[in-house]
């Protein structure tokens, strides 16, 4: 197994630990302790987490099939979104539950983790693209 690829699988795993366990704690340990729209947050923070967790699972199962440059940057990009966009969300819904203030300027960074999230996802096409039209390249040369 590559370097890229544990680092990937562990990250995934490790990071879909985390989101199972911050859902169960949102689902119950926070009902009924937080305004509704603060464990909505929650929520939305929780569902982004598990779902780019299992894209750095999917990404390492693909470091055989596709560009380890790719991967790798596309696995950092989703780490980083995980960290900025539901790391913020958490934080925000859980400030006036922990501090009694609510920390409005959070919502400022989760765009920042949606935008790595987002580059993260079109990573592998555009290496995958790229790595298409140099083959046609290539190929073209051969025939002339």
């Amino acid at each position: 197994m590559s370097s890229i690829q544990n680092k990937l699988l562990i990250g995934g795993s490790l990071s879909m630990a985390i989101a199972v366990s911050l859902g169960a704690f949102g689902a119950h340990a926070l009902k009924g302790k937080i305004a509704d729209i603060d464990l909505n947050i929650f929520q939305t923070a929780n569902q982004y987490q598990i779902m780019h967790s299992f894209g750095l699972l999917i990404l390492g199962a693909l470091t055989k099939r596709v560009s380890s440059k790719a991967l790798r940057l596309s696995g950092y990009f989703m780490g980083v979104g995980i960290f900025l966009f539901s790391g913020s969300l958490y934080a925000l819904a859980l400030s006036n539950f922990i501090l009694h203030e609510r920390l409005s300027f959070l919502g400022m960074i989760t765009p920042l983790g949606g935008i790595s999230f987002i580059l993260a996802w079109l990573t592998i096409p555009t290496y995958l693209w790229r790595g298409k039209s140099d083959e046609n390249k290539s190929h073209k040369n051969d025939k002339e």
